[in-house]
């Protein structure tokens, strides 16, 4: 069965391993707003500079931006059925314009302590090569510093550094954290509780996605 989900939460909720793991098993794609802007930054585009100067001191990309970058990708043919959004929307113009594109069936809040968060935020890696998501402690790769899936090596981002983690938090309270009462208000929001193992979190999520009336 497929589903149009959002994955919400604070920086380092664990949103992005939980959301390959998930898109592996439905079948669906995982949209991470960060792996589309970290493949025009690769390709050197125009508009891969500019979300570099802006990601790169743990800002937000403008909205008029990353909603064009979304709706791009969302039509694209793997996404016809579901997918799951990751990093998207941030903000409530984001998730009104998302409301324009697409129906979604279920928002999900992972919540995590903060202190939790900066723990699991300073110890993650990122696949150089193909964007995927690490942590040194909680989901290491099988060859240390090298990605189970492209090869390529595994590196800290410039927006996981202390002084960055601090600042992203700060802008999640201020930009994002208004999104749970938005989708809570549309009676899609489930809670989900990741401050445990993975494989508990993904038991979890299974659960509450079985009770989405399709």
């Amino acid at each position: 069965m497929a589903y149009k989900l959002i994955f919400l939460g604070s920086p380092g909720a664990g949103k992005g391993t939980i959301a390959q793991k998930l898109a592996e098993h439905l079948q669906i794609p995982h949209i991470s707003t960060g792996d589309i802007f970290r493949s025009n930054i690769k390709n050197r585009t125009p508009l891969g500079l500019q979300v570099e100067s802006i990601t790169s001191s743990g800002a937000l990309v403008p909205d008029e931006l990353t909603i064009a970058l979304v709706q791009d990708r969302l039509q694209q043919h793997d996404a016809s059925t579901g997918y799951i959004l990751d990093g998207f929307p941030r903000t409530i113009p984001q998730a009104v314009a998302l409301d324009n594109l697409a129906s979604i069936d279920i928002a999900i809040n992972f919540v995590v302590p903060q202190e939790v968060v900066i723990a699991r935020l300073s110890g993650r890696l990122t696949c150089s090569g193909c964007g995927r998501g690490y942590h040194k402690i909680d989901f290491p790769p099988k060859t240390p510093n090298v990605c189970d899936i492209c090869g390529n090596a595994l590196i800290t981002r410039k927006d996981d550094t202390m002084e960055a983690i601090q600042y992203r938090l700060t802008v999640y309270e201020k930009e994002t954290a208004p999104l749970i009462q938005y989708y809570q208000e549309k009676h899609i929001l489930a809670n989900l509780n990741s401050n445990q193992n993975l494989e508990n979190v993904f038991m979890e999520l299974l659960q509450t996605l079985q009770q989405v009336n399709k």
